[in-house]
């Protein structure tokens, strides 16, 4: 290779990805500068809810359905309000009001949001990247046992597939089916269980 494709270091020479800042980017910059100029929010606020923010995951909704599989209360709290129930486990979403959908023998539920890419992120973390793509917003809704076949998950012909459309101030989490052979596990155990696709409804939880 010439030495002219190789950086100081010795690697292979790789331009700089930097572009000009967005719109939306130089905004955020303004709004968060002036954010700080007027004492509405000091910089070490900031980072603490940057921080925060890119704390959430999946484990966040995991332990929720965990909670729900070992305490029949909880359970039911959490399917009549699942925001409260949530808040109870210090999983706050603010405004937005959550349901939580139950998978049982007869009904599976996936979930979509049609319009954009809604997502429950304080439980879940971000969304994958396939949930934001036109054309499972679309397929899904049209064609979902189709869908869900190519996600490997073939279901029975007798259970009804049931699809949720999030919006903009609503929010949907599937409550999986609780897997067999699991009665002597603890919570924690439990909530290990449970994946990310499980609670959207193109999954189902790990088998122990």
């Amino acid at each position: 290779m010439p030495h002219d494709h190789l950086s100081p270091s010795g690697h292979p020479y790789r331009k700089d990805d930097d572009h000009p800042l967005t719109y939306w980017q130089t905004m955020e910059i303004a709004v968060r500068e002036l954010l700080v100029e007027k004492q509405i929010l000091t910089p070490s606020e900031i980072t603490e809810q940057i921080d925060t923010m890119d704390a959430r995951s999946p484990a966040n909704g995991a332990a929720v359905v965990a909670r729900a599989w070992v305490d029949p209360d909880f359970k039911a709290r959490l399917l009549q309000d699942a925001s409260a129930a949530s808040r109870e486990m210090g999983f706050d979403l603010g405004p937005l009001h959550l349901i939580a959908v139950e998978n049982t023998k007869e009904i599976h539920n996936l979930i979509v949001c049609t319009l954009c890419s809604c997502y429950p992120r304080n439980l879940l973390g971000l969304p994958p990247d396939w949930y934001k793509t036109r054309a499972y917003r679309s397929r899904a809704v049209r064609e979902p046992r189709k869908v869900l076949e190519e996600f490997g998950l073939t279901l029975p012909k007798e259970t009804q597939i049931r699809v949720h459309d999030s919006t903009a101030d609503m929010r949907y989490i599937v409550l999986p089916a609780r897997p067999d052979g699991t009665e002597g596990l603890t919570e924690d155990a439990l909530a290990a269980l449970v994946t990310r696709d499980s609670m959207i409804g193109t999954g189902l939880p790990r088998q122990p």
